[in-house]
């Protein structure tokens, strides 16, 4: 069966190979193999884990077929009627199921990951409250002097009542002097008298967050786990060693979604692990630390207090999870966004960081749409994405990857070209590594439109948007193929000055967390973010580094060396606090010959410990190496020293990422401007000849170069929505690369469409003759209902024009198009601009015949309307883009078909 699987892609990727235009095949292809790593994978929704080997055979082999590499198994909850097919997470009917699915997954080449639970975030039933997420709990008592106090110490929620545990209480003068009366309890109740002040009195407890663990899957439901503790780890994994016996290194990696364990600020043991840590007891110092006014000293403490609770997340849970995985041959693969530790050092302790975005983005693309009432807006930024890329950069982990397109419009009205500009910004920002949000299991007994996950996008065969999705993902496999290759090229570090954040009043919190929907309380409006923000516009790639990372850096031949590779430069923003070792690490870089460029000096040690005796010592490391610790004065004239030279081709507007493969570079290009670039671009390369590729296309060939001793000038012709790659050679490889300018206007197709339904619901309406092109859905009442592919014909007289390409414009799609010329299949356009190069016409008649998919939004509008009832899912059940209860009814109809108008454009070679 496998061996006759495999001939069956062969047969595909000789026919994939035949419909891409212009391939050399007499030239040896500069593409990458393609590996199941290469290609896009999804997060698999199974709801209920209702799920059967039928069905996931099938599941899985049209996930093969479309493109993608694997798949993630996230069990959820279920689906209402189907309760008698629930299967219990880890019970050995799932196991089976599991097993199975990793077989047949392997037989077709694709991978399979796993969350280590149910929903998320991590919990469940084996997790006792002795385990579970915890809290600072402090109930305060006030006692005049000569008072005497006589109360039962308990937490004032009843809930906490069973599950808090007291652990000290600390009597505070009106001098902030304390003392510890914890052995004044009997049996839980306090007589105590005030004598000689007015006592406050707190009452610190280990309480429990009580959170259980969100859209939980049957026997996955539970409390969720503390976080910060190794020995609430290992308890948690007991069910799993048992359970994942046998397996391996056949699951490929354990997955560990954003953290949102929210309120826990606290583990057992986080009182001795400060003292430790920090090198001073806490306790004396609560008034202080539970002071909401903004003050030096409440926030230097708060600022230890953060920085504990991230290294116990980093050193108590995440490294030793990634040990305990990596030791059953498993990868892990991590969302370290929304944690309160340093993003930077626990992405990195992952073997895969993972990223996410959440919403729509704006783009200026002629044709891109973008409908605010279909939106969530977006917070996709470039900064915080590359926290994820960076640390896998400076870590020397190969690998970064996404959660993509998350509530990226509404349900069943996302399109592929809307899935494109958002996917080319993670490309561009570091991200080799596409996790699609999502796919949920579907089985064929469940009608029409199946299964559904609450959270758009849905990638299942059952949305229209399957029809095309092939080349979306042929897409995103070409670019990865070329951005796992070689080595991440970004010369310059950037310095992440955390205490910054750490130290704040934080309105008045103590537990924050580094959330990608509240950038504006953490990111923007830092000098770092400004000055990654200024050397991104000015073509300068950069990687973050933290204090950790920086204690591990040494020098080679002036450049720093880190476990990831080498860069040439280190740039430290202006900030108020850095830890006294980290500025003695820069110091000893920088005289052993690292370019180290400050933008400002700290002017304080974090934390409270000792400070003032270390500040000092900073004034004084700062004033005696007066020479060294000089301020830039010109940012970018130090990087040219550093021999860091920008990439000018960005003041076209161009957005681009750069790879080094063995010295030759990899450019990856993109164009989310309004305008055409068809110009002489710089790259930061001298004297080399470059290979144009076409990720979309795959068209490869040689470009028009100008040679320079520090630059090369590559000719490109880059339209709004398109995208290049590049790459450096020595020696041309290829044929040239066809350059072609318009050489006379377009001329419309007009005259007499054949419009045909061919496939889709709820029923295929009549076939009709048309002779301006509108949306089918003004065609009648059951057209106006109709989600699926419908085909437009025309014949035409070719003009009698010499030319050497003919380019047919689509104008306004809904949503895809495949075109055929007399019927050669030509190829699909589903994303701005909606054009293709037909190559040359016939003499005379010519037939052009386009078949159009719109998406599914008409149809559910259209049953929803009849009342006939579809969501049927437990918990959330499905909501709307602002999680609300989702209804389409609401809806307008969204215009479908070929919109146009259509054109041809005569092309001539350019030989410049």
């Amino acid at each position: 069966m496998k061996i006759q699987y495999t001939y069956i892609l062969l047969l595909l990727a000789c026919v994939t190979l035949v419909n891409c235009k212009e391939i050399d095949t007499d030239s040896e292809s500069p593409w990458p193999e393609q590996t199941n790593t290469t290609k896009p994978w999804t997060r698999w929704w199974w709801m209920g884990s209702a799920v059967d080997k039928p069905n996931i055979k099938s599941h899985l082999i049209a996930f093969e077929k479309a493109g993608l590499g694997g798949v993630e198994i996230t069990p959820i909850y279920g689906v209402k009627g189907e309760e008698e097919n629930f299967i219990d997470f880890l019970s050995p009917k799932y196991m089976d199921i599991l097993d199975y699915t990793i077989d047949v997954a392997d037989s077709l080449n694709m991978g399979v990951d796993m969350v280590l639970g149910t929903g998320w975030p991590y919990g469940g039933p084996q997790v006792t409250p002795e385990h579970a997420a915890t809290q600072l709990l402090v109930e305060k008592y006030e006692v005049k002097k000569g008072a005497t106090i006589n109360t039962t110490i308990e937490p004032k929620d009843k809930k906490q009542h069973g599950l808090a545990s007291l652990l000290h209480v600390i009597a505070f003068d009106t001098d902030g002097n304390a003392t510890e009366i914890t052995d004044k309890l009997e049996n839980e109740k306090l007589n105590w008298q005030a004598n000689n002040s007015d006592y406050t009195i707190y009452a610190v407890f280990s309480g429990k967050t009580r959170q259980q663990v969100k859209r939980a899957a049957p026997g996955g439901k539970g409390y969720t786990l503390d976080h910060y503790s190794t020995d609430a780890l290992n308890e948690y994994v007991i069910p799993f060693n048992e359970a994942l016996s046998g397996f391996a290194g056949k699951i490929r990696a354990i997955f560990n979604d954003s953290y949102e364990v929210y309120g826990t600020t606290f583990t057992p043991q986080f009182l001795d692990e400060f003292k430790t840590r920090r090198g001073y007891d806490l306790l004396p110092h609560l008034q202080q630390l539970l002071d909401t006014t903004d003050n030096d000293i409440s926030n230097r403490i708060k600022s230890d207090y953060r920085e504990t609770l991230s290294d116990l997340l980093l050193n108590k849970f995440d490294i030793p999870w990634t040990d305990w995985a990596n030791s059953k041959q498993f990868k892990t693969k991590l969302q370290a966004h929304g944690s309160p530790g340093n993003l930077i050092d626990l992405y990195a302790s992952a073997d895969i960081p993972e990223c996410e975005t959440f919403g729509s983005m704006p783009y200026d693309i002629p044709g891109f749409r973008r409908e605010l009432e279909d939106i969530r807006e977006g917070d996709a930024d470039p900064v915080m994405l590359k926290f994820s890329s960076s640390a896998a950069h400076i870590a020397g982990k190969p690998l970064t990857s996404s959660e993509t397109f998350t509530w990226l419009r509404d349900h069943f009205k996302t399109a592929l070209s809307q899935c494109k500009p958002e996917v080319e910004d993670l490309l561009l920002n570091g991200i080799n590594h596409v996790f699609l949000h999502g796919s949920t299991y579907s089985p064929e007994r469940a009608a029409w439109p199946g299964w559904k996950f609450y959270a758009s996008v849905n990638f299942n065969p059952n949305n229209t948007i399957w029809e095309d999705v092939p080349s979306l993902f042929s897409y995103i496999s070409n670019c990865q193929s070329m951005l796992q290759s070689g080595q991440p090229d970004n010369e310059t570090l950037l310095y992440w000055p955390i205490y910054d954040t750490w130290g704040k009043n934080l309105k008045n919190s103590l537990f924050f967390q580094f959330k990608i929907h509240s950038l504006d309380e953490w990111l923007h409006d830092t000098p770092f973010y400004e000055t990654c923000k200024n050397l991104m516009a000015k073509g300068y790639n950069t990687d973050f580094i933290s204090d950790q990372f920086i204690a591990e850096a040494s020098v080679k031949d002036g450049l720093i060396v880190l476990p990831g590779g080498t860069y040439k430069s280190l740039v430290v923003p202006d900030s108020e606090f850095m830890p006294l070792e980290t500025l003695k690490k820069l110091l000893e870089l920088k005289q052993a010959g690292a370019h180290i460029i400050f933008e400002g000096l700290p002017e304080s040690v974090p934390g409270y410990h000792d400070y003032e005796a270390q500040n000092k010592e900073l004034l004084d490391l700062i004033s005696s190496n007066e020479s060294l610790f000089k301020t830039t004065t010109d940012l970018y004239n130090d990087l040219k020293t550093a021999n860091v030279n920008p990439e000018t081709l960005v003041e076209s507007g161009l957005k681009f990422i750069r790879r080094d493969i063995d010295g030759e570079k990899i450019y990856y290009l993109v164009n989310h401007t309004s305008k055409t670039i068809d110009d002489f671009l710089p790259i930061a390369i001298g004297n080399k000849e470059v290979i144009i590729l076409d990720p979309l296309t795959l068209n490869v060939g040689n470009a028009i170069v100008k040679k320079e001793d520090d630059r090369t000038l590559v000719k490109l012709q880059i339209e709004p929505g398109k995208s290049y790659i590049l790459k450096t050679e020595n020696s041309k490889s290829q044929k040239d690369w066809g350059y072609f300018e318009t050489s006379a206007e377009a001329i419309p197709l007009t005259g007499t469409w054949n419009f045909d339904f061919e496939k889709g619901g709820p029923q295929l309406p009549a076939s009709v003759t048309i002779d301006s092109l509108q949306s089918w859905t003004t065609l009648s009442p059951e057209a106006e209902a109709f989600s699926g592919t419908a085909s437009y014909t025309i014949e035409f007289n070719a003009p009698e024009i010499v030319v050497d390409n003919w380019k047919l414009n689509l104008g306004d799609v809904r949503e895809s198009a495949k075109i055929w010329l007399n019927g050669t299949y030509i190829g699909d356009v589903w994303s701005a601009p909606f054009n293709i190069q037909l190559r040359k016409l016939k003499k005379g008649t010519n037939e052009l015949k386009i078949q159009v998919t719109n998406l599914p939004a008409n149809r559910i509008r259209a049953k929803e309307l009849r009342g006939e009832e579809w969501k049927i899912f437990y918990e959330i059940n499905m909501v709307n883009k602002d999680y609300q209860k989702f209804d389409a009814t609401l809806w307008n109809p969204m215009p479908s078909g070929l919109l146009g108008p259509v054109t041809i454009t005569p092309l001539k070679k350019t030989l410049q």
